[in-house]
């Protein structure tokens, strides 16, 4: 993944179990401290966060909900 967005919805690239997390869980960032490490929160259905971690941006690949022709 490039360079991470504020706001941006990721998931997660590999398990990582000292912090309670498995590859595939979906967070969003939420700060950014540099192009390539930002602090991400992964919230249940509910809106609960249950992790707040910062993580590299090669941890981690972006998620999109629209066509493609409208993400560039």
């Amino acid at each position: 993944m490039p360079n991470l967005e504020l706001f941006s919805v990721v998931a997660l690239l590999q398990d990582l179990p000292q912090k309670g997390l498995v590859r595939g869980q979906i967070g969003t960032v939420v700060e950014v401290y540099s192009p390539t490490v930002g602090e991400i929160e992964f919230c249940d259905q509910d809106g609960r966060t249950y992790a707040l971690e910062p993580l590299n941006s090669d941890q981690l690949i972006r998620l999109y909900d629209r066509p493609l022709e409208q993400v560039a």
